[in-house]
């Protein structure tokens, strides 16, 4: 199978510009970028719990949005375009309290203003915790000043 991607940068690339953001506060990092797929994981714990003790569904829905976000801007030219979130779900089929999650994200829709991407988040025993769907809007990057 073909790449789908316009670029393909190493998983140290990808991973090296999360240091000021969300990504970093949850642990999640990119583990794989396959054919026609971004993979990566998060760890199940304090960072990641609601009261309860178990892995919070904000938790998932970041992690999908994370995927499906480096996914779609890898599929544009971004010296003029960017993708940004514009409405995810998902659906909690399972809990989990400890360990890591793993989430793979493919796209569904690939368009010249909208992509749709689906995250599968599965535990380590492979079953699966969590169902996203995510629309990203690709639009114009403004220039600085602009």
């Amino acid at each position: 199978m073909n790449d789908i991607w316009r670029v393909r940068p190493s998983l140290e690339a990808l991973n090296a510009g999360t240091d000021k953001t969300i990504l970093k506060q949850l642990g999640i990092e990119i583990i794989e970028l396959g054919p026609d797929y971004v993979k990566g994981r998060m760890p199940v714990d304090a960072r990641t719990h609601q009261p309860y003790g178990l892995l919070h569904g904000g938790a998932n829905v970041v992690l999908s949005e994370s995927l499906g976000g480096v996914g779609s801007n890898l599929l544009v030219d971004t010296n003029e375009w960017v993708c940004v979130g514009q409405e995810i779900n998902a659906n909690h089929v399972r809990s989990v309290a400890s360990g890591w999650v793993i989430g793979t994200a493919r796209p569904l829709h690939i368009g010249r203003t909208s992509q749709v991407w689906q995250t599968e988040i599965h535990d380590e025993a492979q079953r699966l915790i969590c169902v996203s769907r995510l629309t990203v809007a690709v639009v114009p990057l403004k220039a600085p000043g602009a």
